[in-house]
């Protein structure tokens, strides 16, 4: 009986009904970001904690940060009182926390369409693309260097995923464009092909400024000097280094009331120690430096505590992404975080796979929960990361991005009112019988369960004898194609636009072709 029900419920009315729902709500706006309704993991404890807080406190005081070529960064720690011997700078236990602690909370990002802005901070969790590969790749021509196109039509499916929220920053490097002139395209192509929030170049001051002006033609200059409304991702130069290029941009977008995310890299057993705490501790020590920077730059700019922890084959020296300890220890990352009452960027969807596989998702799964279960606010690296990052798949951003969809629904949480807890349909069908037919059921199916775009739910011979056997990547394939071929482009002033075309022009003109 059960058996003649379900397959009732599967003809092809109701197989084609679910689908016709799945392209609708495809195309529905999502919530512009995630407010978390489950609680973080919390892995350690109290005297733990403190046993890291207390020996990144022993690497800055006995050890130091180095900071070099940017003597204006000397004289912020010179004047705030640490110690300063060159370009080696070391501080007192809980200077550089005290320090920090003018930075807020939770903050807005603006979007120039306001219904998608997000609020980084406090229990909400923003979904951002991969960033930074110089290379894409699709299964119809394989691995290459990315182009200007591929960097815009990336933006696009991000654009028409309701399941992200942010434009993201370098989603991939677009190596057909000049070195020093990439990034003003990049900014426009942000800005043109996108209404929600987005990032800055950070690779030299002048990039920097340059992404801060193209903000303020589009929302206004006082605006932008009371409110966030772009992102500049500064990365510490581990072990215990920060240079010039990286503490000018981070100063510039401080300077700005910007907001700098704040992230060391350390890769297990080679930019740090193979052991986690310790790993932990060198980036907690190396992030609240520069944390503590962007608040002597400009007191209560907004600030992103970041953290990327990786580790390494010992055999062979490669780097490997989505392992468990690098998981394991976003949980921790995610608790001194919290101890800081700083917004968080930690993990992401990582993984070492050549392919949008098995191996692909299951890497990837298991560090995008980590990031989900550590308190993760902004999440870069949301969809499309391959290849260790060096490149962005197509297939996998929107596989990646339907995985986005089903995270919209865990960190729900479970809901408990008298609808969902259903004991009128338990009057309604008493023992023995079923729920396909009730009335909480008719009322509930179509919010019920979140349904993936991706997935294939059908028996083995529909699969088998009428959808061609695919498997989820031939599936993503078709829907990236689709997704372009059906994109179209927010509203943007022409006075605005036709402003940034020409800042653009300018700013090239002004400069001789650089191609590294």
């Amino acid at each position: 009986m059960v058996e003649a029900l379900v397959a009732d419920v599967g003809t092809r009315r109701g197989r084609a009904a679910r689908t016709g729902r799945r392209e609708e709500a495809a195309r529905m706006p999502g919530a512009p970001y995630i407010i978390r309704n489950i609680p973080t993991y919390d892995v350690l404890s109290e005297e733990n904690l403190q046993r890291i807080e207390k020996t990144a406190d022993r690497i800055l005081a006995e050890i130091g940060i180095e900071f070099r070529d940017d003597p204006a960064v000397l004289d912020h720690w010179k004047r705030a009182g640490a110690s300063v011997e060159g370009v080696l700078v070391r501080f007192e236990p809980g200077m550089l926390r005290e320090i920090a602690a003018t930075a807020p909370a939770e903050f807005t990002q603006y979007a120039r369409n306001p219904a998608n802005n997000v609020q980084i901070g406090g229990k909400n969790v923003v979904f951002a693309p991969a960033y930074g590969s110089p290379f894409v790749m699709d299964t119809d021509n394989g691995r290459r260097y990315g182009t200007l196109e591929d960097f815009r039509n990336f933006i696009k499916l991000a654009q028409s995923s309701p399941w992200l929220h942010h434009s993201g920053g370098t989603i991939c490097e677009p190596v057909d464009v000049p070195v020093n002139k990439r990034h003003l395209d990049m900014v426009y192509s942000h800005i043109r092909y996108s209404d929600r929030p987005f990032m800055g170049s950070v690779t030299a001051e002048e990039r920097a400024e340059d992404s801060i002006d193209m903000a303020r033609i589009l929302f206004g200059a006082d605006f932008v000097d009371r409110n966030c409304v772009i992102l500049g991702n500064v990365n510490v130069n581990s072990p215990l280094v920060w240079d010039g290029t990286m503490t000018t941009s981070l100063r510039a977008y401080a300077r700005a009331n910007q907001a700098a995310v704040i992230v060391p890299f350390i890769l297990g057993g080679a930019m740090g120690p193979v052991t986690n705490a310790g790993a932990i501790a060198q980036a907690y020590a190396e992030t609240l430096a520069g944390c503590a920077l962007t608040q002597l730059e400009r007191k209560g700019a907004p600030v992103i505590f970041g953290n990327f922890l990786s580790s390494m084959s010992l055999r062979s020296g490669s780097p490997t992404f989505g392992t468990p300890e690098p998981a394991i220890g976003s949980m921790v990352v995610g608790q001194l975080a919290r101890r800081l009452n700083l917004p968080l960027r930690c993990a992401g969807n990582f993984t070492n796979s050549k392919l949008p596989d098995g191996q692909a998702m299951q890497e990837g799964l298991m560090s995008m929960l980590s990031a989900i279960h550590c308190g993760a606010n902004f999440i870069l690296h949301s969809a499309g990361f391959l290849d260790g990052l060096l490149s962005m798949s197509y297939e996998k951003f929107v596989m990646d991005a339907d995985l986005c969809g089903a995270l919209h629904t865990y960190l729900a949480g479970i809901a408990v009112d008298d609808n969902t807890l259903a004991f009128d349909a338990f009057e309604e069908v008493g023992p023995g019988s079923h729920f396909l037919g009730s009335a909480h059921t008719m009322r509930n199916y179509q919010t019920a369960f979140w349904d993936s775009t991706l997935s294939d739910n059908e028996p083995f011979e529909k699969w088998s004898d009428e959808g061609g056997a695919t498997d989820i990547a031939t599936r993503a394939n078709r829907q990236w194609k689709k997704t372009l071929a059906e994109y179209e482009p927010p509203p943007l002033d022409a006075a605005i636009d036709a402003a940034l075309v020409d800042y653009v022009e300018r700013r090239k003109a002004a400069m001789a072709d650089a191609w590294y």
